[in-house]
């Protein structure tokens, strides 16, 4: 009986690398770093291993996959991101496989996993927290490109390049507006502590904060409507004296709206609120929201074409990419009868 033919996957192991990453150093896939493409044709010689194009050309379907992972795709602000990169990739050709990690590190990691299996050309990933290194050292041994979005937690720029919206300029023409409006004491309401996001975002409020001679008022926690309501119930029992909130992000300011509204608070006069993202529901509910403005059709749209300029012709990203941010001020901060611009 005549020896077995060696396959894909035993080069994978003898290379210690994935099976996709394999399938793109025989493509001749630019996109593999040179000491990965070496160690895979050393094992395809240490293997006898020979590619039969003709085969691969028939399971070339794969071939401009990108794979997309959320942290929270409930959330409508990154729903929207991913549908933007979504049509934008599809314009150009791609398909794209959408991922919900729902915030658990584990499962991101083995999702990416499964989609360096089925040969996915680029990542963009929104990350959840926890179990970084099991889900980028994968991405960092197959050689894939990867843009970070959102949120950062791996800090190898070079590696992953990072883009986000500007925070902290966004907590900074929050608080400031808010200031404006005369409020007396202003708290910033969610986000977990000790995350970049929630850092940056309470940097740009702590800055506008200083020399008003108001003491900053920080209350963290989920970022969720159901937060928001508890915290407004909570304001309102032991802390009459604060009169306004920066909120962490749209989904906390629309929960504390609709908690003030079930204990009889007017929103825009008795409390004033900010969000974060401007999501399409500010604009529907009542009072309107007040926001920080995210363009983040706009952002999707450009993460989509930084991510392919990076696999079609090898332009890397820069490290680390900021879009900037505006205020949509509405009733919930300016009370009723105007709506304006910035602070």
């Amino acid at each position: 009986m005549s020896p077995r033919r060696p396959t894909i996957l035993d080069v994978a192991r003898a290379a210690g690398v994935s099976k996709s990453t394999v399938s793109l150093v025989v493509r001749g896939s630019p996109t593999v770093r040179e000491e990965t493409a070496k160690q895979v044709r050393a094992a395809m010689a240490e293997t006898g291993y020979v590619y039969n194009r003709a085969a691969a050309n028939l399971r070339a379907s794969s071939v401009g996959l990108i794979g997309l992972v959320i942290n929270d795709l409930r959330n409508p602000f990154f729903t929207e991101f991913a549908t933007s990169v979504q049509m934008a990739l599809s314009a150009q050709g791609y398909a794209t496989v959408i991922s919900n990690s729902d915030e658990d590190g584990a499962l991101q990691a083995q999702m990416v996993g499964s989609m360096i299996e089925h040969g996915v050309s680029a990542f963009v990933i929104s990350p959840a927290y926890g179990q970084e290194a099991e889900t980028f050292e994968q991405i960092a041994r197959a050689g894939i490109p990867c843009l970070q979005v959102l949120r950062q937690v791996d800090m190898r720029g070079d590696l992953f390049p990072f883009a986000a919206f500007d925070y902290a300029r966004g907590g900074l023409l929050a608080t400031q507006h808010l200031i404006a409006q005369q409020a007396r004491s202003i708290a910033f309401v969610g986000g977990l502590p000790d995350r970049a996001v929630t850092t940056e975002r309470m940097t740009g409020y702590l800055e506008a904060l200083r020399g008003t001679g108001m003491a900053p008022r920080s209350f963290p926690g989920r970022t969720s409507r159901a937060f928001g309501a508890e915290m407004a119930a909570l304001l309102s029992r032991r802390h009459p004296e604060i009169d306004a909130a920066v909120c962490f992000n749209d989904q906390v300011a629309l929960g504390m709206l609709s908690g003030f509204a079930r204990q009889g608070r007017t929103v825009g006069t008795d409390f004033r609120i900010v969000g974060f993202d401007d999501i399409e529901d500010c604009g529907q509910v009542w009072p309107r929201l007040s926001s920080v403005a995210c363009d983040i059709a706009q952002f999707g749209r450009d993460t989509a074409a930084a991510l392919l300029d990076w696999v079609e012709t090898g332009q890397h990203p820069p490290p680390m990419r900021r879009a900037p941010v505006a205020l949509a001020a509405r009733e919930s901060s300016l009370g009723f009868g105007s709506e304006g611009k910035g602070p």
